[in-house]
């Protein structure tokens, strides 16, 4: 098993949220303080208030993905009982076989299709978990939107649309940010 994959274990992320699966696409999710999200690392909310910059190495022009964003923990981690709540969703995003990068190409998120636009953590409590995870589609326009944010279930959703396993997956913390931690 990869390191990624370990952690992704070690987190719950492979149990409650995702089969376990074999990362083979490169993604990195940067959020505008330029914090980049590493599993189980703590950002604070003020720093994921607005939607990150998605990089993700595809394999060529002729692959599509698509990156949900979802809190496995909502409302509160010791009752998770809307498990999950859907963040963010974008489909169409194009893979690329341009090699100027030395063995993967970045292509931002803007060119795909945001059908579930974002909406700002706010963990009220406890510490949650913020979940992307990314899929391969089987072709351009075959996802479709979630009736709802809530009870909304990665793993059903992947099989109603045809896309598998996941190719990638990060995940960070988040709790509530208290007085005495903004100074």
């Amino acid at each position: 098993m990869s390191r990624n994959a370990e952690t992704l274990a070690v987190g719950r992320v492979v149990g409650d949220v995702v089969d376990i699966f074999t990362p083979c696409v490169k993604m990195n999710i940067i959020y505008s303080s330029n914090k980049q999200v590493a599993n189980g690392h703590e950002l604070m909310p003020a720093v994921i208030a607005a939607k990150p910059r998605v990089e993700i190495g595809g394999e060529d022009m002729r692959s599509a993905y698509t990156l949900i964003m979802t809190d496995p923990d909502a409302p509160s981690p010791s009752d998770p009982y809307l498990r999950e709540h859907l963040h963010w969703m974008v489909t169409d995003i194009p893979g690329t076989t341009d090699a100027s990068f030395v063995e993967w190409v970045y292509y931002l998120i803007k060119t795909g299709k945001e059908i579930v636009s974002y909406e700002t953590p706010k963990p009220v409590v406890g510490i949650h978990r913020y979940v992307f995870i990314l899929f391969r589609q089987k072709g351009r326009q075959t996802v479709r939107p979630p009736p709802s944010r809530d009870y909304f279930n990665t793993r059903r959703f992947a099989a109603e649309n045809g896309l598998g396993l996941p190719v990638a997956a990060v995940y960070f913390n988040a709790q509530r940010e208290t007085a005495a931690r903004r100074r």
